[in-house]
């Protein structure tokens, strides 16, 4: 479904990624990227994949834009501008390539896959192996493979953040914010299996999107097809999506925070979410 945030304007769709439930675009009333979008005066629009079913395990990424995404956008009465975050931004682009946006953001989200060092990779492919069976038995692949592989990243700072939650005051605003930042991390439905599967093996081990070999519905999915305004948010500090697998847009705005801080961190709002509502304010006014 589409959540209306309210505002005026051209429509602004924000695309999150699979992973995670999607309010980490509006975390809090005083940490919410989309109320304050809405306050700046777009008409701000949230994408919840919502939980899926039995039925959904055939669903991959591809089904994800041509059943779910493009539909909603069709209901909308001009062509929107969509922003995507993190595995959202991929989606998305494949969106803006198969119909008419009025503009595409892609924020901390990957596509040339082949960006991620050979490591992680090799770490990622190792998990997969291991969930695999399970997961094809379930037809889903629940959050906790996921966050299992999230972890591994650095085991160091998982533990550093509790330790560091523990020395708060309790009901503090630093511990109330931290609370909410774990329940988004921890939770979140599972994913279908044909839509992990092709994440796993399709992007992260053979690099469809940026070897130019995604096809969904038999079209080509290539970043050359967009005939909008395009602009990349990367961060140089991001440790869950490296600069490197960025979609090497020519607008490029480059940040200093973390995949989840430059969302939601005390630096967020001069980091990102000012230079994305001046992007946005630009391209909406392009008729």
């Amino acid at each position: 479904m589409l959540r209306d945030y309210g505002g005026t304007g051209r429509p602004v769709v924000v695309v999150p990624s699979l992973i995670n439930p999607p309010f980490i675009v509006d975390l809090t009333r005083q940490k919410s990227l989309l109320r304050w979008l809405a306050a700046q005066g777009h008409h701000v629009w949230l994408v919840d994949w919502g939980t899926p079913n039995a039925a959904a395990r055939a669903m991959d990424l591809g089904d994800h834009v041509t059943q779910l995404l493009l539909p909603l956008i069709a209901k909308l009465p001009e062509p929107p501008v969509l922003i995507g975050y993190c595995l959202g931004g991929t989606i998305a682009a494949a969106a803006a390539c198969l119909t008419p946006v009025a503009g595409l953001a892609m924020i901390a989200a990957p596509w040339h896959f082949s960006g991620f060092d050979a490591v992680a990779r090799s770490r990622i492919a190792a998990l997969w192996a291991a969930a695999k069976p399970a997961c094809t038995a379930m037809g889903m692949v629940p959050m906790e493979v996921l966050q299992s592989g999230f972890w591994q990243l650095d085991p160091g700072r998982t533990i550093a953040k509790y330790e560091a939650f523990a020395a708060m005051p309790p009901g503090s605003a630093d511990a109330r914010s931290f609370v909410a930042l774990e329940d988004w991390a921890n939770a979140g439905a599972p994913l279908p299996y044909a839509a992990a599967a092709q994440m796993f093996e399709g992007l992260f081990a053979d690099d469809i999107t940026g070897t130019g070999q995604w096809l969904v519905d038999g079209t080509p999915i290539a970043l050359h097809r967009l005939a909008c305004p395009c602009i990349d948010f990367v961060s140089l500090h991001d440790r869950i999506v490296p600069a490197a697998s960025a979609a090497g847009f020519t607008d490029r705005h480059e940040l200093a925070a973390g995949h989840v801080g430059m969302i939601v961190g005390s630096g967020a709002q001069a980091q990102l979410w000012s230079p994305l509502n001046d992007w946005i304010s630009r391209v909406s006014g392009a008729r």
